[in-house]
């Protein structure tokens, strides 16, 4: 009798171990807080000779838009760079428009859900478009040469 109460117990205390370990299991591998944004997308403007547009004063107006017309939130950096906020969290193609009192050229952005454990999007490919402009991936940002 002794045995069956022992063995009973065990079997119980086995069974809420289990329950415990595959509950913590689930809610910590569902957490909601997992998201991955976009990288960013920055913009380095410059001359032919390789000096900044913004910083020399020559690009003093510029927007960019979609092609719904509405405008994408665009941040100054401190080495006048210009990021792009909040673009990318979308499955497909969005063309953009640059505009500027120097230049304008349209631009599209192709991004896709990403394939990890979290939520989120990824930026696959930036493609440039215009007469005038050369574009080069640097580290980091986009070098685009406005002539």
């Amino acid at each position: 009798m002794i045995n069956f109460t022992f063995h009973r117990i065990n079997q119980l205390l086995m069974k809420n171990i289990f329950i415990f370990l595959l509950m913590a299991f689930i809610f910590t591998g569902c957490s909601e807080d997992c998201y991955n944004a976009p990288q960013t997308i920055a913009f380095k403007f410059v001359d032919s000779n390789d000096e900044n547009l913004i910083t020399n004063g020559t690009l003093t107006a510029y927007s960019i838009k979609d092609k719904n017309q509405v405008g994408v939130q665009l941040t100054k950096t401190s080495d006048d760079m210009i990021i792009l906020e909040n673009v990318g969290a979308y499955n497909g193609t969005k063309n953009y428009t640059f505009q500027s009192n120097v230049k304008a050229f349209d631009f599209s952005i192709q991004s896709s859900e990403f394939k990890g454990g979290c939520d989120g999007y990824q930026i696959n490919k930036l493609t440039f478009t215009g007469v005038g402009i050369d574009v080069t991936d640097e580290k980091g940002y986009y070098k685009i040469v406005l002539q």
